[in-house]
């Protein structure tokens, strides 16, 4: 089961010139399209001047939500070539920008689209790439007589993690990457007296 993703941690940025065009690239960690539009809009109104703001991202451990955009560049010159770079480096989670000041030349579809990947491509090549593990979280409360029991079995698994609030009885919020996740709800639900709620 793949339970784990590449994404970047930190913004960094490219830059390439084509014919006295300049391509300024930018890649930055993101969580949802909201956040996309955001720095879009962001990078719209800082760069005002420039011809093209093209873009793509790619969301989610499956790498099943992306989107790409050419910005008025002839349809798939940009946005998909940006996109490609996203897939070559197996990243996720993640939103590249490149900028286009025109230089008075045309590039032509060619020009364009090697222009616009060897941008994408100098920002990820900045960027440090990090794997993250798939992680899902249960909830279990229980009495403080079993407290003991529960931490037994919490020990046997290397990749938890937890917040604890314990009040009259315990509740647990348990973190899990999800290759272990039913092994660690299977082992607890044999401890009778602890309820199990998945979120």
């Amino acid at each position: 089961m793949q339970d784990t993703y590449k994404t970047i941690e930190q913004a960094v940025e490219g830059y390439v010139t084509e014919k006295k065009s300049k391509f300024l690239s930018f890649v930055f960690h993101v969580e949802s399209p909201e956040e996309v539009k955001e720095i879009v809009d962001e990078h719209r109104k800082k760069y005002y001047d420039a011809r093209h703001v093209c873009w793509a991202y790619m969301l989610g451990p499956e790498r099943e939500e992306y989107r790409s955009n050419d910005d008025g560049e002839p349809s798939g010159t940009a946005g998909r070539p940006i996109l490609g770079q996203i897939n070559s480096y197996g990243l996720t989670n993640v939103l590249i920008i490149v900028i286009r000041y025109f230089g008075g030349t045309l590039l032509g579809t060619g020009g364009l689209i090697k222009a616009y990947k060897e941008a994408a491509e100098d920002a990820v090549k900045n960027a440090v790439i990090v794997e993250k593990t798939v992680d899902l979280t249960l909830t279990i409360r229980f009495e403080y007589v079993l407290l003991n029991d529960v931490m037994r079995i919490l020990k046997q698994f290397e990749e938890v993690s937890w917040e604890q609030d314990f009040k009259e009885s315990c509740t647990m919020k348990l973190h899990i990457r999800k290759s272990e996740f039913q092994r660690l709800h299977d082992t607890l639900s044999q401890i009778y007296g602890v309820k199990i709620e998945k979120e």
